[in-house]
């Protein structure tokens, strides 16, 4: 359950009052964590005082677990009978539901499936936004509590120490030692919660005390000292039907859901009554029962149950008994929290008519009400508390315990929640535990251990005690005790005020390790799912300069039980003092230099997450909330946004933000389990990208079962997820608030702050030296396991948010993930990341691939929807692919059907019946209307001058003709007969490309070396040419073709807009330029300057059309390339060589391959490639480029040029024969042996095209079709369906035919035909 709105929690003006009633009866309830005696010297430093009240875990964690509580019964409320408001639009309130439905019957949830949903909405983030805000507080007790039968339990035996005894249909009781198992509770005096401290002991003792009846009831025994007398609260609940098939009834009709809404306050008291009025039957004789009334607080955070007073004469017998534990007793009706002691105290309004005779006691048996913290909203008569005797407490060497105080007069009421108290009551008790959780017998005063440091029952889950703490009863003192205690144990009220809470106010590398060896070594870490389970051994590090601390203590000696309980107390504080509070964050883990290094920072949080995981992630989850306040400029009373963030918080600047989220992130990274090896990393990331939590197949499934329930447990923890979803909302808060700052006049003169993304990724790619003694392989493998980590988490929030829409929230988790994931794309190489790292299949695997893409086109994002298209890399090429072509193909068709529908509206305009009688006026109107209604773009091209005639015919075409489906007549003034299914358009535009990119033409070059072909600087072509070559391409690629070229990856970057600055990125189309600039940058000028070595220029030069060009490169301005005149007369180029140019230095020497990049890529082919560029983009839609990187275009452009025989057998079919027949098989036998260009030929003789397309060769449609017997040496020679993608094969007599015939075919193929 967590609030991340200022929502009220109640609809009442009393609220913050009542809030803090509550925290001042926690105050006097919890235990306070002291740091022990045996404490290290070292450590003493960082220790401070604890005065604020919810800053003490133990008062947060019980004051959540409340909070809880009540949200569960509002929901309950809400759904099974709603607000009453007739209007209400909350979708799970009844009212809702019912309106809703209108007349149609509507069915009301029954008590398990609300108390099913309840409980799912209330433990949501933000579970106050849904609830219902017409809802009324709940008043009165709700159905949880009419199938409770309150009645008295009888003992059937008495003073048996050696049997346990059974008391009806109840549980068994094994007495402690030395007869101590006696309950103390008599007729008169049971105490509900609220009225007495929760008893102090294990789950394992709970577990025997607390047995289910075999009604399904919970039953209270008590070892009784008369057989047959009533001894206690009997309750059992009414059988009810229950469908032992259904999940829901067995697990959320348990005792443990259920008494989520018994301990509700309500519930609570009006159990109380009923138990009071049990206990007044059961009295007789003895004297009036008082039952306490409701108030009717509507809060429905108040109203607690009060104890039945006792009666007046049982009073003394009755408080010599409580030296016992009311364990048996009272603990079916005190909640197993830190709740359930403080409703009396926080409320004693609500208190029943008290017993003069308590007010009689001694002062020194009498409870101190000095207490400081008040509030307002009760008078000084109202905070009256009932007094109860005390119990002298004990100190020993263990440390101060917070002993009893003698103060009879209560303190004046202050107002509001002021200074925590210093002076407040704490009793102790004989009772303590083993590790086993067995009672021991009373200790003496010198071993008396302070009770108050029992372990938390809190997120940890452990077999500990309940978080409340007390385990012996506050109204006498210890009459079992047989060591009397010394007056000098007790200590004067004055000197109370030094026994506040204590904490670390800060955490260091050695403070951790300390607290995280403690614990293990106690066994008093909390029991959690992550691998390792505990750091020890070669995982352990320390530093050489820092000394690891000790406890003072002996080895040779056991340790005590109660000092490892002070231990856990204190250790478990310090850990949320520190972690919740972002400034003690900042003071923790940075210093004058910034974070401390990446790894080191890692393994502090390895260590924390290993010994409590739950209380980190809560804290640092409480921690980032501070991170939501808006920045000082936003706050100030100048500031247009004042009025939106009208109250002042404590902000941060992005520096402090990306600090804190370093902090938290590296909290998550070491919460996956401990990978040492990268391939299994990576094939984990794999994994989870495609939503998996075992592989289905492929090389990620070597990976062992084990691992991969390991990282489930770790990526669908609760609390780590919960902290994820923060953390990653807080990007684009801070990117908003950023976006503010922007707008607001008065910050123009400000400088502006870098983004938090940006910070962020700078402290995972610092490259700080480690105090911490790490391996290089350690270092190594943390570099890679971080950012992927990373990854993982933001698509395991992603996965956790998608509600399975392409368009998601930006300003949510989702977005925030999105923006992270965009942000390391962009610095992947970096991070040592590749593309196939940001993938997450799982997504494209359930979009529409169809439907989807082509609504991308008109969707707008904006800051606050989102569509997952604007980030393609998360999706894999396939599917991109698949969508680029969706597009295309989305495009294609509506232009077909309007052809379509315009044509039939000219044929009912030219038929004979129609308006238009006259038939020169309908001829004139077909010839106007031929074009725009042709269903097809048709290209009439002859082999003898393809190129030519494609320009002709593609000149000035409207872009709705080039939209069109294609079709071409390739040869048919020759005599040439095709059938045009995708094979003649493939024979077309293989033959006008190579024509066109021939450097006889002088527009394009190819390197000798690659094969690369690029433009020809300053080219003597026009420029409309260049315009038309990149319509073709695009019209190839439009229609799903690939071409047989050869372009360097500069130019689809420059297609794609990316820029080209890099070495690598001119290395496929460069590679002797890529390595000489290479070897000038790494370049040691020790062995000589680079002026004398390499003796260059800052110039850029280059030849056009054998002419040697060259120009001093200016960095400072663009400068445009000469380009050749169409003047005959004119000065050659080259006449313009600078005679003198300066020399590249190594101080230049970046300055000059960043130039001379920049001029070889850009500034010399300028005008050709931006001519080239609005030609490539006639066809296809600007915004499905988006969805292309710039190898992916180049595979769609260009194909596969490397063939894969095995793989091409693979995606064969067979007609006519099969697989296994000889010819088949000596076919392949062949094939096997050609060199890639006889396999090209093969691949272009069958399909047209000797380039495998984007997908590899399942998308080759590769048909071997048996075509007659040839018994001689001649015969037929193979042909081929390149229309179909057939093989025409026939059945030679051996294989040497076969090979003679086959390779005459491919050297020699030509032309089209029907065979």
């Amino acid at each position: 359950m967590t609030r991340e709105v200022s929502r009220p929690a109640d609809n009442c003006p009393g609220h913050n009052s009542l809030e803090d009633d509550i925290l001042a009866a926690l105050w006097e309830q919890v235990p306070f964590p002291r740091l022990p005696a045996d404490a290290p010297s070292e450590i003493k430093d960082l220790v401070v005082d604890v005065e604020n009240p919810k800053r003490v875990y133990a008062i947060h964690h019980a004051f959540r677990r409340h909070d809880l509580q009540l949200l569960v019964e509002k929901f309950i409320v809400q759904l099974r009978y709603g607000c009453g408001f007739s209007a209400c639009t909350t979708p799970s309130c009844f009212t809702c539901r019912k309106r809703l439905a209108g007349k149609a019957p509507i069915r009301r949830y029954n008590p398990t499936s609300a108390r099913t949903l309840a409980v799912f909405l209330a433990s949501q983030d933000d579970a106050d936004s849904r609830l219902c805000p017409h809802l009324h507080p709940p008043a009165g007790s709700s159905d949880a509590v009419k199938p409770l039968i309150f009645g008295p339990r009888y003992a059937t035996r008495s003073n048996d120490t050696t049997n346990p005894s059974y008391a009806g249909p109840g549980a068994k009781i094994k007495p402690a030692k030395g007869g101590t198992g006696r309950v103390a509770s008599k007729r008169g005096q049971i105490k509900i919660a609220g009225n007495s401290s929760p008893t102090r002991t294990s789950r394992r003792k709970n577990s025997q005390d607390h047995s289910s009846h075999p009604d399904g009831g919970l039953a209270k025994n008590e070892a009784s000292s008369s057989a047959g007398s009533p001894r206690g609260i009997q309750i059992t609940e009414k059988s009810i039907s229950k469908d032992y098939r259904s999940f829901a009834a067995n697990v959320f009709g348990t005792v443990a859901f259920k008494m989520l809404e018994w301990l509700t306050p309500n519930n609570m008291e009006a159990m109380s009554e009923k138990v009071a009025a049990v206990d007044g039957r059961r009295d007789g004789a003895d004297g009036p029962q008082t039952v306490s009334s409701r108030s009717g607080d509507q809060s429905g955070r108040a109203s607690p149950p009060s104890a039945p007073s006792m009666p007046e004469s049982e009073n003394q017998a009755a408080i010599k008994d409580t030296t016992e534990v009311r364990r048996y007793s009272t603990s079916a009706l005190s909640p197993r929290s830190e709740v359930s002691g403080f409703y009396q105290r926080a409320h004693p309004e609500h208190q029943s008519v008290s017993n003069p005779n308590f007010q009689g006691l001694p002062p020194s048996q009498r409870r101190n009400s000095s207490a400081r913290i008040r509030t307002s909203s009760i008078s000084k008569s109202q905070t009256k508390v009932t007094p109860e005797p005390l119990v002298e407490s004990i100190a020993d060497e263990t440390g101060p315990i917070s002993p009893s105080i003698h103060a009879p007069q209560p303190e004046k009421v202050s107002k509001g929640l002021v200074r925590p108290p210093s002076t407040i009551a704490r009793a102790t008790s004989p009772v303590t535990e083993n590790e086993e959780g067995k009672l021991l017998e009373p200790m003496s005063p010198q071993s008396h251990g302070d009770e108050h440091y029992s372990q938390m029952d809190g997120a940890n889950g452990e077999e500990t005690s309940s978080s409340a703490g007390t385990v012996r009863s506050l109204d006498t003192p210890d009459e079992t005790q047989d060591t009397p205690i010394s007056s000098d144990r007790v200590e004067s009220t004055s000197e109370l005020d030094i026994y506040l809470p204590q904490s670390l106010s800060r955490l260091n590398l050695q403070a951790i390790n300390f607290i995280c060896d403690i614990l293990q070594e106690d066994a008093t870490c909390e029991r959690h799912l992550l691998e390792p389970p505990t750091i020890s051994g070669s995982e352990r590090r320390s530093s050489n300069r820092l000394k690891p601390w000790k406890r003072k203590r002996k080895p040779q000696d056991s340790y005590p039980q109660n000092l490892k309980l002070q231990w856990k107390l204190f250790a478990e504080q310090s850990i949320f003092h520190v972690l919740s509070d972002p400034q003690a964050l900042l003071d923790s883990f940075t210093s004058s230099n910034g974070i401390i290094d990446s790894q080191t920072l890692w393994y502090c949080m390895l260590r924390l997450t290993r010994v409590a995981p739950s209380l980190v992630f809560d804290s640092l989850w409480i921690a980032l909330a501070g991170l939501f306040a808006p920045p000082k400029t936003l706050q100030s009373m100048r500031s247009p946004t004042s009025k939106v963030f009208p109250s002042p918080k404590r902000s941060f600047t992005n520096a402090e933000v990306a600090s804190v989220m370093s902090v938290c992130f590296h909290a998550l990274v070491a919460a996956a389990p401990l990978v040492t090896d990268p391939r299994r990393l990576n094939d984990m990331s794999r994994i989870r990208a495609h939503g998996m939590s075992l592989a289905g197949g492929g090389a990620v499934a070597r990976q062992p079962i084990s691992l991969c329930l390991q990282y489930e447990d770790a990526f669908t923890d609760d609390m780590a997820i919960r902290l994820a979803r923060r953390l990653l909302r807080v990007i684009p808060t801070r990117r908003h608030f950023d976006e503010l700052i922007e707008l607001d006049l008065d910050s123009e003169d400000r400088v502006k702050e870098p983004d938090v993304i940006e910070m962020l990724l700078s402290h995972f790619e610092s490259s700080t030296q480690s105090v911490l003694n790490f391996s290089k392989a350690e270092r190594s493998m943390h570099e890679k396991r971080l950012p992927i980590l990373l990854l993982d988490w933001a698509r395991a929030v992603m996965l956790h948010e998608w509600e399975g829409k392409p368009e998601v929230s930006g300003d949510g988790p989702f977005g925030g993930a999105l923006s992270l994931i965009a942000a390391m794309y962009q610095k992947r190489q970096s991070l040592l990341l590749g593309d196939v790292h940001f993938r997450a299949e799982y997504f494209g695997e359930r979009l529409d691939p169809i439907q989807m893409p082509v609504a991308w086109l008109s969707f707008t994002s904006t800051r606050q929807k989102v569509h997952l298209l604007d980030y393609p890399y998360i999706f894999s090429p396939t599917s991109l692919v698949s969508y680029f072509r969706a597009i295309n193909f989305s495009r294609m068709s509506r232009s077909y059907e309007e052809s379509n529908s315009l044509q039939s509206r000219i044929n009912a305009i030219i038929a004979p019946d129609s308006l238009v009688t006259e038939t020169h006026q309908k001829n004139v109107l077909q010839d106007l209307l031929k074009i725009p209604s042709a269903k097809y773009l048709i290209l009439d091209i002859s082999r003898k001058n393809v190129l030519r005639d494609a320009f002709d015919q593609l000149w000035r075409r409207q872009e709705r003709e080039l939209l069109r489906p294609l079709k071409v007549h390739l040869g048919e003034d020759s005599g040439e007969e095709g059938f045009d299914s995708g094979g003649v358009q493939q024979e077309f535009f293989r033959l006008a490309i190579a024509e066109a990119l021939n450097p006889d033409y002088g527009a394009f070059t190819v390197d000798e070396r690659t094969r690369m072909t690029w433009f020809q600087p300053g080219s003597v072509q026009p420029e409309w040419k260049f315009e038309l070559i990149g319509l073709l391409i695009s019209l190839a690629v439009y229609n799903g073709l690939t071409l047989p070229i050869t372009f360097p990856k500069a130019m689809y970057r420059k297609l794609l807009g990316e820029p080209v600055t890099e070495l690598h990125h001119i290395a496929d189309g460069w590679p002797e330029l890529a390595n000489g600039l290479t070897n000038l940058l790494e370049w040691n000028e020790k062995d000589g300057s680079v002026e004398d070595v390499f003796v260059l220029t800052y110039e850029f030069s280059t030849s056009m059309l054998g002419q040697p060009v060259s120009r001093e490169m200016e960095p400072s301005r663009r400068t445009s390339w000469p380009q050749f005149s169409s003047h005959p007369n004119s000065d050659p180029v080259s006449a313009s060589n600078p005679s003198e140019a300066p020399l590249v230095t190594g101080d230049n020497r970046n300055a000059y391959v960043s130039d001379y990049i920049r001029y070889l890529t850009d500034v010399s082919v300028a005008p050709q490639f931006a001519a080239f560029a609005r030609g490539f983009r006639t066809c296809l839609h600007p915004k499905s480029l988006q969805l292309l990187t710039p190898p992916l275009l180049q595979n769609i452009v260009e194909g596969t040029q490397e063939i894969d025989v095995a793989e091409l057998r693979r995606a064969a079919r067979y007609v006519g024969w099969d697989a296994s027949h000889r010819t088949v098989r000596d076919f392949w036998s062949i094939v096997k042996r050609y060199d890639d260009r006889m396999r090209r030929k093969l691949l272009e003789f069958v399909t047209a095209s000797d380039r495998v397309p984007v997908g590899g060769m399942a998308n080759v449609q590769f048909v071997v079709q048996k075509n007659g017997e040839e018994e001689g040496e001649g015969g037929h020679l193979p042909t081929a369906y390149t229309c179909y993608g057939t093989l025409l094969l026939p059945e030679y007599r051996d294989k040497d035919v076969l090979r003679e015939r086959l390779a005459m075919a491919l050297e020699n193929a030509q032309g089209f035909g029907f065979a």
